[in-house]
């Protein structure tokens, strides 16, 4: 399976940072989150989640500046954060920039 981000920037014991960007209309790699994590949007779009089925799970509107916590609970994460606070996914899944400007976030993964 893929990384979690488009490109891996640093990593050690405690934690992994990676930098994620989807141009409008890309996909990112299927992929399964293994560990807690929180990502911070550099540039935000609407973002669209499937599963590892390609069930369309919904639409996120994830704005420029915001911050994401999730955590982890039996093969879905969950966020924890006030911007989509309870929303549920599998933990294996994809999302889509269904937006019309590019997406960026940085991602840090707790080992």
């Amino acid at each position: 399976m893929a990384g979690i981000g488009t490109e891996k920037v640093f990593e050690n014991d405690k934690v992994v940072v990676w930098n994620c960007s989807l141009a409008p209309g890309e996909y990112s790699s299927l992929h399964t989150h293994e560990h807690e994590y929180m990502w911070y949007a550099i540039e935000g779009a609407l973002l669209q989640v499937f599963d590892e089925d390609g069930n369309d799970l919904g639409t996120f509107d994830v704005p420029t500046g915001a911050f994401y916590s999730f955590k982890l609970d039996n093969g879905y994460i969950e966020v924890l954060s006030e911007n989509g606070k309870g929303a549920r996914v599998p933990a294996t899944h994809r999302a889509r920039n269904v937006g019309t400007t590019p997406y960026r976030e940085v991602l840090v993964e707790y080992k």
